[in-house]
């Protein structure tokens, strides 16, 4: 039975694309996963830099997390490995726990994806909101861009603070320190992949500046600090796997950034794989994704590399190169394998301004600037969760950031949903329309005494007071409350007690109560919760005709008895 039910969630996208295969698209596959594995290594060198670990940390995670992602994911074209998503995340998490402290954090994480995708929870992007997406991932831009003024220009500070505004005072401070030719190369090159993108798009301008930029600082020995004069050697295998050591206190102390992690990467991957889809016309497999990078953030921390997602740039050039089943996204891990054992020294000679250049470029196409402006003129609550993630973001932390914008984004769903919904008194006064609903109140007869109310929309907290206040107008001479529910799709706990407190209330006034057209699902609460029960079946009625029926005759009976 767990067998089946994991062939049910668990169908990695490799299997499938193995059956239809042929020597065409391998060849298809191996030009994508060269290029993309060219691509990916200076990339993964930056993203390492950028979190404040060695380059080879990221390395080793683009080709351990970039394999499994691909050999095991729910996308077809997905290109797994360390993204610019996570810079802020592991930089913070390196500074206060150390590097250990993210390892430990990156397992839990995969972890907590795993336990996701098993879950069937791989439709968690739909439950996050849009404006949310955009703020964070707009801050994450402009704290990226602003960790790379140092390289950029060259200036000579032994320790950036981490703090976004602090950041910027120590740029300023140290700005006569400003190296020209750092400057000169950072600026040239970011003008140079700006014009790249506009006439190339199969290559990306960041691999070209790169290569141009390495073999014009080597050749003519221009004074800039490059990845080996910073770090000295890179190693030239991967290391061997090792469990972190860990302490049950430390766990607890990393259970919020390992959540982030998970929700981020989550986010990330799928927004990816979401991305790859519109452009090769398929659908990935959300769960399967997801449990394929909780085992990839498993594992790869284990050989010491960091946090992994869905990369969209890189799945992109994969897409545009030909890339159309998982073995491309292998081929380019297996690339990278091979350029870290022969050819890594070669990285060493890449010169840190034009990193610097590479980042600031990302950050730009990252931030998303069209659709923060587009967010700007939407309703201003949804503006709001935008700008409050935003500045949570670079001020504070993504951790803070995440929580307040889902606590703030809540809130105001809850609102918008309370003003909504309606709990309104329904008379006979109302004047007849051939146009109303056939089961309209308006065309049925309500005798004296009885009082129709019908609620609309969502019957949970958000709304018990609007529904409280309501029937504190009752009338002293209702003798019968009819509550019509037929457009009420749910009904929380918090309603449901108050409802029941109602009818006790009721009672003791003399007042009985009728409910009509209750919907399956809040009809099933209400028996769970033994209301039905209390206010008895016979009180309950699938239309207002039986339930006006039921009504009169309660009327007719009562009436019958004073008059004895």
């Amino acid at each position: 039975m767990v067998f089946s039910y994991l062939r049910s969630v668990f169908k990695p996208e490799l299997f499938n694309s193995l059956k239809r295969y042929n020597t065409r698209q391998f060849g298809s596959d191996l030009t994508a996963g060269i290029i993309v594995g060219i691509v990916a290594l200076p990339m993964a060198i930056a993203f390492a830099i950028a979190s404040g670990v060695a380059p080879e940390k990221g390395i080793v995670t683009a080709v351990i997390a970039g394999f499994i992602i691909s050999a095991l994911g729910g996308s077809k074209v997905q290109i797994g490995g360390p993204t610019g998503a996570f810079i802020i995340i592991v930089s913070g998490i390196v500074e206060q726990y150390g590097f250990n402290g993210l390892i430990v954090s990156t397992v839990m994480a995969g972890v907590i994806l795993l336990v996701m995708g098993l879950a069937k929870l791989g439709t968690i992007i739909k439950f996050v909101p849009y404006p949310l997406i955009v703020g964070f991932t707009a801050g994450i831009a402009l704290t990226i861009f602003s960790t790379q003024m140092k390289d950029l220009f060259g200036l000579d500070i032994a320790h950036v603070p981490s703090g976004f505004i602090e950041k910027w005072a120590c740029y300023a401070s140290h700005i006569s320190t400003t190296s020209l030719a750092a400057t000169i190369l950072g600026v040239l090159s970011i003008a140079f992949i700006a014009i790249w993108q506009k006439y190339i798009t199969r290559i990306p301008g960041s691999l070209v500046v790169i290569i141009i930029a390495t073999a014009v600082v080597a050749i003519f020995n221009i004074p800039v600090e490059t990845i080996g004069s910073r770090f000295g050697s890179l190693p030239q295998n991967l290391p061997p796997a090792k469990i972190p050591d860990m302490s049950f206190e430390m766990i607890r102390g990393l259970i919020s950034p390992a959540i982030t992690i998970a929700i981020l990467g989550a986010i990330e991957s799928l927004l990816s794989a979401i991305v790859a889809d519109g452009m090769i016309g398929s659908k990935h497999n959300s769960n399967t994704e997801l449990v394929a990078q909780g085992i990839a953030n498993i594992v790869t921390p284990l050989f010491g590399g960091i946090p992994a997602t869905g990369a969209i740039a890189r799945t992109a050039t994969n897409v545009k190169n030909g890339g159309r089943t998982p073995i491309a996204g292998m081929i380019h891990a297996l690339v990278l394998l091979l350029m870290m054992l022969f050819l890594s020294n070669l990285s060493l000679l890449i010169p840190m301004p034009v990193l610097a250049a590479v980042l600031v470029v990302i950050s730009y196409n990252m931030s998303g600037w069209k659709s923060f402006r587009s967010v700007l003129k939407s309703p201003r609550s949804d503006a709001a969760v935008m700008l409050v993630t935003f500045f949570l973001t670079i001020i504070f932390d993504l951790t803070v950031a995440i929580y307040s914008g889902m606590i703030l984004a809540s809130f105001l769903f809850m609102r918008r949903v309370s003003l909504a919904a309606n709990v309104d008194i329904i008379t006979d006064e109302f004047e007849y329309s051939e146009e109303d609903d056939p089961m309209a109140i308006t065309k049925k007869a309500v005798a004296k005494g009885i009082e129709v109310y019908e609620v609309s929309g969502p019957f949970f907290f958000g709304v018990a007071n609007k529904f409280r206040d309501e029937f504190e107008k009752i009338s002293r001479h209702t003798e019968i409350i009819v509550l019509r529910m037929r457009n009420v799709p749910i009904i929380d706990a918090t309603a449901l007690n108050m409802l029941e407190q109602f009818y006790f209330d009721f009672q003791k006034k003399g007042i009985d109560v009728v409910l009509s057209g209750v919907n399956p699902v809040p009809l099933e609460t209400m028996q769970r919760a033994g209301f039905i029960d209390i206010i008895g079946m016979e009180n309950v009625h699938p239309d207002i005709d039986k339930a006006l029926e039921r009504a009169n005759y309660i009327l007719a009976n009562s009436n019958s008895v004073t008059h004895k």
